[in-house]
């Protein structure tokens, strides 16, 4: 009998791979470098932003606050030195009793009723109308949409100015050949007039962002509501809209913090037409105050009460929206 000769196994071949054992976690002090680092990054990132927020903002904000509370006063009957003296709140309630200037919030009040809704729905159903692919050329339409938002406000209204005045202009000759008479800048007409003007100049602007929000929606969303029957308008009203929505109110809320500075437009309007007088709006007033009176004590006061009721209104707008939204998830 021959016997078995016994095979040699290397040992590295049956040896099992050791487990990994798992990373040990960082370090306090390494966590606590990458921390630094992190947010050494964003205050780099954010220092822009702040500089801006202080310069253009806060500082301003904080000098007509100061302001406010100090008016120019001459001892002696008027006849002794002007000096500055602190007046309290006495700025304060020379504005909110002034009745130009509630009149004037009353103008600015009644010119957002009509000119927000009018820029927001147009503004959007031609972002939808492009959006459609009805209109053709529509890089061509974009741009004659939005060329208007690129000349200048002033530039606008001057344009504006001359087609609005008798005798100068050619649409209220041609119009007069038809026998039909406008008073553009009368007593019941000279608010749609500006309201024109901030539409013609802006609208095309707003479109844009619209577009932009349209382009985002996903077009599975589009194709799944046609496919169930929605027709274009449906779908424009029903499907597209509602998935705008943010956008919707970050042009609302922009719109409205405008339309509360109301100044351009009626300003050079008004060197036509008696119906805009020198405290028309707010922001009118504001300048009477402080260029024509010299009260610039008066003119801080007013626009810090500028910039509250533009706080307020736009809180309410944001709370309002947000709880809308809200209600509608929840259903």
């Amino acid at each position: 009998m021959t016997s078995a000769t016994p095979v040699s196994v290397p040992a590295d071949a049956t040896a099992r791979p050791a487990p990994k054992r798992p990373a040990a976690p960082p370090a306090p002090a390494t966590r606590a470098s990458a921390r630094r680092r992190e947010l050494g990054a964003c205050g780099v990132l954010m220092t822009p932003f702040f500089a801006l927020l202080v310069t253009v903002f806060l500082i301003p904000v904080g000098t007509a606050v100061y302001l406010s509370f100090f008016s120019d006063d001459q001892p002696g009957l008027g006849f002794g030195p002007e000096r500055t003296v602190f007046a309290g709140l006495r700025n304060y309630t020379a504005v909110v009793t002034d009745p130009t200037f509630l009149g004037g919030l009353g103008v600015v009040a009644l010119y957002c009723l009509i000119y927000i809704p009018l820029m927001v729905v147009g503004a959007l159903a031609l972002a939808l109308l492009l959006d459609s692919g009805v209109v053709r050329l529509r890089g061509t339409a974009q741009l004659a949409l939005f060329l208007p938002h690129a000349v200048p406000g002033i530039i606008a209204a001057l344009i504006w100015l001359y087609l609005y005045t008798p005798g100068i202009s050619p649409v209220i000759d041609v119009l007069a050949k038809a026998d039909i008479t406008v008073d553009f800048l009368g007593v019941h007409t000279v608010l749609p007039s500006i309201v024109n003007i901030a539409l013609w100049s802006n609208l095309g602007y707003n479109m844009v962002v619209f577009y932009a929000a349209l382009q985002a929606v996903p077009r599975e969303v589009i194709e799944a509501a046609v496919v169930d029957g929605a027709g274009p308008v449906r779908t424009a009203l029903q499907v597209k809209t509602p998935l705008v929505r943010p956008s919707i109110l970050m042009v609302s809320m922009f719109t409205l913090i405008f339309a509360l500075q109301l100044f351009t437009e009626p300003m050079l309007l008004s060197q036509s037409s008696q119906m805009i007088s020198s405290r028309f709006s707010p922001s009118m007033y504001i300048y009477d105050a402080a260029f024509t009176r010299n009260n610039y004590g008066l003119a801080a006061a007013a626009s810090v009460v500028l910039l509250l009721c533009t706080i307020v209104l736009s809180y309410g707008v944001t709370r309002w929206t947000n709880r809308a939204s809200a209600e509608e998830a929840t259903r």
